[in-house]
Parts: structure tokens; C-alpha cells; sequence
């Protein structure tokens, strides 16, 4: 016993949790431990109701740390610190433990297995917070500049924005003009604004505007530092560098259109094009459309091409969401053009999801004929005589055999994520199964990702229209913002140390640390170790890698991780 007073919080999650552990029985048993003094169930720990609990329960019984048994840290550790904070508490004597992701959802099958299970990760919280210590962030200041890396639609109006809140701008294109996949695309829905005119008014601004320093031909090529001091390179097409000191990066480098691969629904005939290609030709001909000469009469296009892709090993199993609606949309722009062109539809399920479903009706009545084809039986294209033939077994017409010649076949490709290796190595951003950026949480943090300070936008995260990319770039700046305007940051606490005592410097730390956050000092007549805590993630790899058991993390002491391996171990009643 450590004479510590303890709170437990034990959450139902509505049912996620206590629909396979017993909560009540886990605060029984909890409540055993000898630092605890305080320990009941809610029903949603997050709320504010059962926070204010928390708060009362936390002052009337002195309490000098909690523990909630909840969900994963990932979605709620800065709100529940911020509740320990109101109540007089220190943030960082509190303590979540994961008793949904890694328990109830894991083992739904087995409630008393669930529940013991539950039982002997609270104990190891608990163990945890009785040697926790009050800890406090470290303050620096930061650099009223940001980077946005990419030039598209989403980077334009990102910088912008920030230009707008008086932070200075580096915005940096690989390409040698700016305006990503838009520049190219013609009309574009909803509102049926030309792509071109669009960036050419957003690149105007942009230049008009003394806070903002466009680089093209250029990339990211490293970066140093931490969030609100970033140190990064610029490398130009010419070899020449650009160092930048900046407090914030918006990664917002776009998406590329999927190539089919040669006899993809017969890619590589003349005629078959993907649907980045037709808006081209499109946006090339203002009156009837005209293919090599010649006057186009039928299209065709061929829906979820390079998208909700099942075969084995694949990343493409995601649906890239706008193509449907792109589809809908083009095809209301022929029939302006020529009202007589017949357009046929061939889709696996139509997704004009929210407001853009007035797209798919305004195009069915237009007079589009749409007919479902069947992912074990897709379409087929072949070239015969000079023509193209497309067969398909239309499902809503009771798997009827339909055979169509025209003159062109549109292959609806999706978006795939950019090669951007060399920017992933120097920013250390994870990648998603799917290969765009990834990011905290879709849902709480929609656009951070795991090295703070660094936001991605726009395609560069997953597959958006237009308007979902402007709106993710106007979050990110929200985000940085937020950052950088107030002059300052609070680093999180939770960082390696070095015990001078027990450290010879063998340099395995320095080997470990990811982030170049450990130097050689000098300690008395010797060398030894020290951490760079504002460098410092807090990662860990420094720890196991030291001999001599010199290295621990504020919060996650070697002592505090044994005294969690002993709870976790503790027979359960």
C-alpha cells in the first residue's frame, strides 16, 4: 500500500461494454485494492454528466488519482485530462485503461473471460497511477510560419486560409504549375465551376498576397525539429536547397487517378478511355463531342474501375466515393452539350450519396440508362471490325445478356494515393492499409496525425471531391491555427529521462531514439546520456535498449510497468 487515494471510473459504453463484461463486477472487484477509495459505473464516462461526477467525487474525497476503464486512449486522453485538471487534479495522474477495444470487442464470445480479463487490466491501472507523479508540459515557443506541402485545390486554399490569419506560408508544388487534377477537369460538380478558372483565381490570390512564398518543381525533402520549431528542406528541380524554420506542416499532396492495367474492360483500345481522360476531351469540345475525327453518338462508362477491388492482396478495396457522382455529373454535361448522345451506365451500386443524388436523377431523366452489372460477372470490351462491342447481364433486368457498340467506353476510375516515399521518410508519417496518409482518429482528430504539429488534407488522406478537400484543408488550418497564432505549445510531458547514477554512456539510446533527442553531456568526470525533452516523443525505444537500466519514461517508469505486470497477473475471484 502506497497511501495514495484513487478513484476508478468504470464505464458501460452504451452497451460496448457492459454487453459482454460484467462492469459491476469489475468495480467490486477493483474497489479491493488498497489505494482505491472511490470506485462506480457510468453508463458513458465522456459525458458531461458522468465527467462532473467525476469532478465532485475527485474533490470531496481528496482524490490524488483516477483511473477510467473505458474505451481506447486514442479518442478521449486529452478529454479526460482535462477533466482531472477542473477538478485540481494533475492531468498526468490519471490513468485510462482500454477495457473495449482490448477486451469487450475482442471477446464477445466469452463474458466471463471478458470480465476477469477487465478485472485484471483496472488493476494494472491502478497500479499504475499508485506510483504515478505529478508532472507538467514543457512550454515553448513557436515559429508563426507554416509549410503546405502541395499545390492542388485543398494546399491553395489551405495556404490562404492561413495567410488569412497573418501566419506566413511556404507552399510548396512538386509539379511545375500549380493546381493538381482539377486544372485539368473541365466543369466540375456541383456547382459547375471549370476547374481551370477555379485555380487560376486561387493561384492570382495566392501570388497577390505578400505572406505567401510559392516554391514549384520543389519538395520536402527533410525535416528536424518538433512542433512550432520545425527545421525543413526544400530541394528544387535543380538541385539547389532551401532551408525553412517553420511551427506547423500541412501535408496536402493529392491523389493520382488509377491507370488500368492494359486490357482492363479493354484499356488500350482506341475509344476506351478512364473518366479523367474523357472530362479532358470534354472540356475540349464546348459544342457535339468529336473523338479522332469523328462525331460521338454512344458512350458507355463502366463504374468502380480501380476501386472495391476484392481480389487477394489488393489495397484498392476502398470505394473512392466521388466517381459516382463525377459520373452523374459528366453525363449531365454531354447532354447539354448534344441531348441526342445516348449514354449507358454500367455500375456495380450507385453512390451519389447526401445532396449529389440530385446529380444521378438529373441524369436518369436527362435520359441515361443505367444497368447493374454483377462483381463475379463484369462487363466485357472488345474491338470488332473497327468498333467496339460491350457485353454486360444486366441484374435489373433478371440477368438479361445486353450487347452495346459505342463509339466510346469511359472506365469510371478511382483515386489511388501518390507516390510520395521521399515525403513519408523525411515527415515519419504512418500510411494507412489502403496507402494515403493516415490519420489519429477519422472521427476526433480527422486531420492530425501521430508527429504533432503535422496535418494532412485534402486526397492526401483518402479519396474526396472538391468540396470535402477545401473543407478538410479550411480543418487543418483550423488546426494550426490554433497552434501557432497564441505564440506558444505545451510538450507533453511524458518523455524519456536518463539516471546520471547509472548511465556510462554507451550510446545504444542514442542508436534507439528515432527523433536524435538524446545527447552526450558531461556528468563529473564522466559522459553520460541526457534527453532533449522537447525533441523527445516519448516513443521508448531508448528503454529496452540500455544495459544498464538507466532509461525510463516520465509516466511509465520501469517501476510502474513491473508494479502493472504484477496486477495483470493477480488471480482473479
Amino acid at each position: 500500500m502506497t497511501g495514495r487515494r484513487i478513484g476508478v471510473v468504470v464505464c458501460q459504453c452504451g452497451g460496448n461494454i457492459s454487453d459482454y463484461v460484467d462492469t459491476e463486477r469489475v468495480r467490486a472487484a477493483v474497489a479491493k485494492e488498497g489505494d482505491v477509495v472511490a470506485a462506480h459505473v457510468e453508463m458513458f464516462a465522456c459525458s458531461d454528466a458522468a465527467q462532473q461526477n467525476a469532478i465532485q467525487e475527485i474533490r470531496e474525497k481528496k482524490l490524488d488519482g483516477i483511473v477510467v476503464c473505458s474505451c481506447s486512449p486514442k479518442l478521449h486522453t486529452a478529454t479526460f485530462r482535462a477533466m482531472a485538471e477542473r477538478a485540481g487534479l494533475n492531468p498526468y495522474e490519471y490513468t485510462q485503461v482500454n477495457i473495449r477495444e482490448q477486451d469487450s470487442w475482442a471477446h464477445t464470445h466469452d463474458r466471463e473471460g471478458a470480465t476477469r480479463k477487465a478485472i485484471q487490466l483496472a488493476r494494472s491501472g491502478v497500479a499504475k497511477t499508485a506510483l504515478s507523479e505529478p508532472l507538467t508540459p514543457t512550454r515553448v515557443e513557436t515559429t508563426p510560419q507554416a509549410v503546405v506541402v502541395g499545390a492542388g485545390i485543398a494546399g491553395l486554399r489551405a495556404a490562404l486560409s492561413l495567410s488569412d490569419l497573418g501566419i506566413s506560408v511556404h507552399l510548396v508544388e512538386k509539379a511545375e504549375a500549380p493546381g493538381g487534377q482539377v486544372v485539368r477537369w473541365g466543369r466540375i460538380f456541383p456547382n459547375d465551376k471549370v476547374g481551370r478558372t477555379l485555380v487560376d483565381g486561387l493561384v492570382a490570390e495566392v501570388r497577390r498576397r505578400e505572406n505567401i512564398q510559392l516554391y514549384t518543381s520543389t519538395e520536402l525533402v527533410e525535416k528536424k525539429g518538433r512542433l512550432g520549431a520545425f527545421e525543413v528542406t526544400l530541394k528544387t528541380a535543380a538541385g539547389a536547397t532551401i532551408p525553412l524554420k517553420v511551427g506547423a506542416i500541412v501535408v496536402a499532396t493529392g491523389f493520382e487517378p488509377y491507370t488500368p492495367a492494359p486490357g482492363e474492360f479493354g484499356y488500350g483500345l482506341e475509344g476506351v478511355l478512364t473518366l479523367p481522360e474523357f472530362k479532358e476531351l470534354v472540356a475540349a469540345h464546348p459544342g457535339p463531342l468529336v473523338y479522332h475525327g469523328r462525331e460521338v453518338r454512344t458512350v458507355a462508362y463502366i463504374y468502380c474501375v480501380g476501386s472495391r477491388d476484392a481480389s487477394s492482396g489488393s489495397p484498392r478495396t476502398y470505394c473512392s466515393r466521388y466517381c459516382c457522382s463525377a459520373t452523374s455529373h459528366i453525363a449531365t454535361v454531354v447532354q447539354g452539350l448534344d441531348p441526342s448522345v445516348h449514354q449507358f451506365h454500367l455500375f456495380r451500386d450507385i453512390r451519389t450519396y447526401g445532396r449529389y443524388e440530385a446529380l444521378y436523377d438529373r441524369a436518369l431523366r436527362g435520359g441515361s440508362v443505367f444497368l447493374r452489372y454483377s462483381e463475379e460477372a463484369p462487363p466485357t470490351v472488345r474491338a470488332e471490325n473497327g468498333s467496339l462491342v460491350l457485353n454486360v447481364r444486366d441484374q435489373l433486368l433478371a440477368g438479361e445478356d445486353v450487347e452495346l457498340r459505342p463509339d466510346l467506353v469511359v472506365l469510371v476510375t478511382g483515386m489511388v494515393p501518390r507516390s510520395n516515399e521521399g515525403l513519408v521518410k523525411a515527415l515519419k508519417l504512418p500510411l494507412g492499409q489502403d496507402g494515403f496518409f493516415h490519420e489519429v482518429h477519422v472521427k476526433l482528430r480527422p486531420v492530425e496525425t501521430v508527429v504533432d504539429g503535422v496535418f494532412i488534407v485534402g486526397t492526401a488522406q483518402g479519396p474526396k471531391n472538391v468540396a470535402e478537400s477545401v473543407a478538410s484543408a479550411l480543418a487543418g488550418v483550423s488546426k494550426a491555427g490554433a497552434l501557432l497564432l497564441k505564440g506558444y505549445v505545451d510538450l507533453d510531458p511524458l518523455v524519456a529521462r536518463v539516471d546520471p547514477a547509472l548511465c556510462v554512456y554507451c550510446d545504444e539510446c542514442t542508436k534507439a531514439c528515432p527523433y536524435g533527442a538524446i545527447d552526450r553531456v558531461q556528468y563529473g568526470d564522466r559522459e553520460v546520456a541526457e534527453v532533449n525533452g522537447v525533441l523527445c516523443k516519448g516513443e521508448g525505444a531508448c528503454v529496452p535498449a540500455c544495459p544498464k537500466e538507466a532509461v525510463s519514461l516520465r509516466g511509465y517508469s520501469n517501476e510502474q510497468i513491473t508494479s502493472m505486470i504484477d496486477a495483470l497477473v493477480k488471480e482473479v475471484a
